[in-house]
């Protein structure tokens, strides 16, 4: 387990900038160097969410604002550091996540996380072309799956007041900079959600493209988009005032947190991928491209200008994680808060004393459904139980099943692009577990790189204002200066090799064999509805 430390680099000349974090979990404030060193953090825990009716998942948007207010003034406390050395600012944020605001900003309604699972009605049909050539080629049902979860139409229809008095329909880090600017502007890197954007063309969709059609949103509705490295606004004296930034400072555009992870990995090129173990676990890489991983489903937009993010998504990832910690993992979370020690460190001991392969017993991460694969009857499963098994086993194979699904985004990642993946960079809380690291190392066969700072999102944000300052002249530049390898994990080849076998002989079965099963679970039981 890979301790987080700071360097102490609060010297006169220096030039540093700041990055805002949002993500699900925490928002971060967070300082770097031209270097990529993280000076200093401070961290304030979210509530993620709350529900009002099952499956929704709100927050009430001031609520973010004040704490973006407390990470900020934790930070000056933690560092004492001369602000005046601070050139500029970058924010990234939770994707997907929505807000309806009046002319001045205020929030009119609670927030519609990414996670939340409401769903609304389609209305008649896309009209003229669009809805023939929907029809001809049997897109039809990837386009009533966008018009149902689509926040903007749930709102429009259950709460028309409110979609009437809305100004503006902002992501949460059109939000935020709206908060430190004062001004209705986005990042194009942060456009990732049920919105009427051109993901081709990196921009707004043209007037007559079909989600005008598909969607309540009016153009007027929508901020300004900017690329990453381009400045959004400069810092308010009011937003001065909330968060200790200085007054006039340049609030540069970055990207979505995901998007910010990657880069701030250094995931660059098409043959290496990043595997993010967060909330939700990905496999991106970085191309100049558009391309279609899945079709007709984008690619997101990265934070370096006019790239994409090819990604394969696994829903609520290491939630699983999260979830064993809670349910099995007290004994490990009180030792390691009586010891002062990190609870992974514990809970790598329990990885450890398990062989690989976790003596067969195999998991299937879906615990939620995907816009193709897996379908809306998807269940996570775990199969190959046996008397030998104790939680630990169970443990370890929660980490090797999400590893076995990221590499099978991998391979779909491989077909689609012709690209070869040889190296990889993992990042997300995950990252920090040696244990997960090894062991995604052995099921992907390739070296797994661990980045230098932990903090990737922010360190994302940080390259993005630093060349948006004219710090560094372009993204290479920035990237080949701001980040690099902290420790490499390298496949053990009899682990390979077991791993291998299961993946291909058992995991690859596995969602084909049960489908049948989990729809006749959801036939009886309703489940997942």
């Amino acid at each position: 387990m890979k301790k987080e430390s700071f360097v102490d680099n609060n010297t006169p000349g220096k030039d540093y900038v700041l990055a805002i974090d949002n993500g699900t979990q925490s928002v971060r404030a967070l300082l770097f160097d031209l270097q990529g060193n993280l000076l200093g953090k401070g961290k304030v825990e979210l509530q993620a969410y709350y529900s009002s009716q099952p499956g929704w998942a709100e927050q009430d948007p001031d609520y973010y604002w004040r704490k973006l207010g407390e990470a900020c003034q934790q930070l000056w406390a933690q560092t004492g550091i001369d602000r005046s050395l601070i050139r500029g600012v970058s924010l990234t944020t939770q994707r997907g996540t929505l807000i309806n605001v009046d002319a001045q900003g205020q929030a009119l309604r609670p927030a519609i996380l990414w996670l939340d699972q409401r769903q609304c009605e389609p209305k008649g049909g896309i009209k003229g072309p669009w809805g023939w050539l929907f029809k001809l080629i049997g897109a039809q049902a990837t386009v009533d799956y966008f018009r149902a979860q689509a926040e903007a139409n749930w709102i429009a229809q259950h709460q028309p007041d409110i979609w009437a008095a809305t100004d503006k329909f902002l992501l949460l880090s059109g939000f935020l900079s709206h908060r430190l600017t004062g001004r209705f502007v986005d990042s194009v890197g942060c456009c990732v959600g049920y919105l009427p954007f051109d993901f081709k063309h990196l921009r707004w969709a043209a007037p007559r493209d079909w989600k005008w059609q598909a969607l309540a949103v009016r153009a007027e509705q929508l901020p300004s988009l900017y690329k990453p490295g381009e400045e959004l606004g400069r810092i308010t004296a009011e937003a001065s005032r909330h968060t200790g930034i200085p007054e006039g400072l340049p609030l540069i555009a970055a990207g979505s947190d995901k998007a910010c992870e990657v880069l701030g990995s250094g995931v660059v090129e098409a043959t290496t991928a990043c595997l993010s173990y967060g909330t939700t676990a990905t496999i991106t890489t970085t191309r100049s491209r558009y391309l279609e991983i899945v079709p007709l489903i984008p690619p997101y937009p990265a934070a370096i200008p006019d790239h994409y993010n090819c990604e394969v998504m696994i829903y609520r990832g290491y939630w699983m994680v999260s979830w064993f910690k809670n349910e099995f993992g007290l004994r490990e979370m009180q030792q390691a808060r009586e010891q002062g020690l990190e609870p992974e460190q514990l809970f790598d001991a329990l990885v450890n004393a398990v062989p690989p392969g976790s003596m067969g017993l195999t998991l299937q991460p879906y615990w939620s459904p995907g816009i193709r694969e897996p379908g809306v009857e998807a269940k996570g499963a775990m199969i190959g139980f046996g008397d030998v098994h104790t939680r630990a086993h169970i443990y370890r194979a929660i980490l090797e099943g999400l590893a076995y699904a990221l590499r099978q985004g991998k391979e779909r990642i491989e077909r689609r692009s012709k690209t070869p993946i040889k190296r990889l960079r993992v990042a997300g809380g995950g990252s920090q577990s040696d244990a997960a690291m090894q062991l995604t190392a052995d099921i992907f066969g390739l070296p797994a790189e661990r980045p230098h700072v932990f903090e990737a999102s922010g360190l994302g944000a940080a390259i993005a204002c630093a060349v948006g300052l004219g710090l560094y002249p372009d993204f290479d530049t920035a990237i080949a200066a701001m980040t690099r390898t902290a420790e490499v994990f390298m496949p053990q080849p009899e682990a390979q090799q077991m791993y291998d076998r299961l993946y291909r002989e058992v995991y690859l079965h596995m969602y084909r064999q049960l489908k049948p099963l989990y729809q006749s679970i959801r036939e009886i039981t309703g489940y997942p509805a």
